[in-house]
């Protein structure tokens, strides 16, 4: 039982600490709480945590898989190139058309803020090689085996530090009542710039690792 407590919180704080930095997932959760309410802004957040875990999940049963063959990392990390190159030009297009108009409130259902979490979440492809690695990790440190138990701590720990984050992002930015105008209009180019750093971390990752 020891074990499993530990290993929920070393998890649960290296989930934490990955989603903390500004980035695709937690921006958005912050953009749809602003621009459709709190509650969508957590239910975005909760279709996030849910793809996350089925990633950790996918990291769990594959981790042996891509340390015996390290080559798969770095295809996913091209694959993410890819990604974050479309999303760039994405949200720049975005702002640029949003810019030229007044913010409108959109109303749309909490069904489709949960899929639009899920999508996202699903298209950040360097999720799968982290939790392999943090599992491989934990294997080494003696925290986690192969077992039901051990898996599905892993499991909800990374899907819970993963919501804390999201949701710390949607109540911080919805208590900016005063700056949610200027959040909304600017989002999408942060978003731009975010997509952009990104790419550049993913090619040093890529030539320099």
């Amino acid at each position: 039982m020891t074990h499993l407590l530990i290993l929920f919180f070393a998890t649960f704080s290296a989930a934490f600490m990955a989603t903390v930095p500004p980035g695709l997932l937690n921006m958005n959760a912050a953009k749809t709480s602003v621009e459709k309410g709190k509650l969508n802004g957590v239910i975005f957040s909760l279709g996030v945590s849910t793809m996350i875990m089925v990633q950790a999940y996918i990291a769990v049963l594959i981790s042996k898989f891509l340390y015996r063959n390290p080559e798969i990392i770095k295809w996913l990390q091209v694959a993410a190139l890819i990604v974050f190159s479309f999303f760039a030009v994405y949200f720049f297009l975005l702002a640029r058309r949003s810019s030229q108009k007044p913010i409108k409130m959109v109303r749309v259902s909490k069904k489709n803020s949960f899929f639009k979490g899920l999508l996202l979440a699903a298209l950040n492809f360097l999720t799968i090689p982290y939790y392999s690695a943090l599992n491989a990790m934990w294997n080494a440190s003696g925290w986690i085996q192969f077992k039901i138990s051990d898996i599905a701590t892993f499991i909800f720990a990374a899907g819970c530090g993963t919501f804390s984050v999201l949701y710390l992002y949607t109540v911080y930015f919805t208590k900016l009542e005063s700056k949610t105008e200027t959040f909304s209009k600017n989002s999408n180019y942060i978003l731009s710039v975010l997509m952009l750093i990104l790419l550049v971390i993913t090619l040093i990752r890529i030539f320099y690792t």
